[in-house]
């Protein structure tokens, strides 16, 4: 029992240290006029989803969430807008993963030590990308969404999604690390779960 509580505590000391490294990137990586309005982030955003740019739409609901005080919530456009850009930031990402790591299992198999070598630094490469981007969602999500959500269908969305980028870092990360995101994606479906049943219509898409 004492174990486990010191694990869950050092995991909590963990993801504050990740929150605070991914609010560094937050800040780095949203380079975008500081002037933009809501709606010109928003118009942004959707040209750069025509464009299939998804990075940039990244950044521009990355600024205007960032831009946002605690008390405002995104609207539904906005909401889908986000959830558009990462998942197809991620999506791209672990198509990439997935071909790497099954020509990593071919060259194995060949017992072909150089490309083995190589393969595994292009991996860990893409792996970094895959824990910046998730990092990235996941702190915006608990430092900014989550606790602003005063909609029901909104925190249900947001939980859910809080599941899902978990869920892709315990598809690359091992022992430990996979265990801790496993329950965390666990935790965070389970807490959506329970909210939607009590509070949303059987009917309602979110559920």
């Amino acid at each position: 029992m004492k174990n486990r509580k010191k694990q869950r505590e050092k995991r909590k000391e963990n993801s504050s240290f990740s929150h605070s490294k991914a609010y560094q990137f937050l800040q780095m990586v949203t380079t975008v006029p500081d002037n933009l309005s809501r709606d010109q982030s928003v118009y942004l955003a959707k040209l750069s989803e025509q464009a299939e740019r998804y990075e940039e739409m990244v950044k521009y609901m990355q600024k205007l969430v960032l831009g946002s005080t605690p008390a405002a919530e995104l609207t539904v456009e906005e909401r889908n807008l986000l959830s558009v850009a990462y998942k197809n930031v991620i999506g791209s990402l672990r198509a990439v993963w997935r071909i790497i790591s099954s020509i990593e299992q071919k060259e194995e198999g060949r017992k072909n030590e150089e490309p083995v070598v190589l393969v595994k630094e292009y991996r860990s490469k893409i792996e970094a990308e895959l824990s910046d981007v998730c990092a990235s969602i996941l702190t915006l999500l608990d430092l900014n969404l989550i606790p602003s959500a005063a909609a029901i269908e909104s925190k249900v969305f947001y939980l859910k999604m809080k599941g899902d980028y978990h869920r892709y870092i315990a598809e690359f990360k091992v022992d430990d690390e996979r265990k801790a995101d496993a329950e965390d994606t666990m935790l965070s479906y389970k807490a959506a779960q329970d909210i939607a049943l009590t509070d949303l219509a059987p009917t309602h898409p979110i559920r």
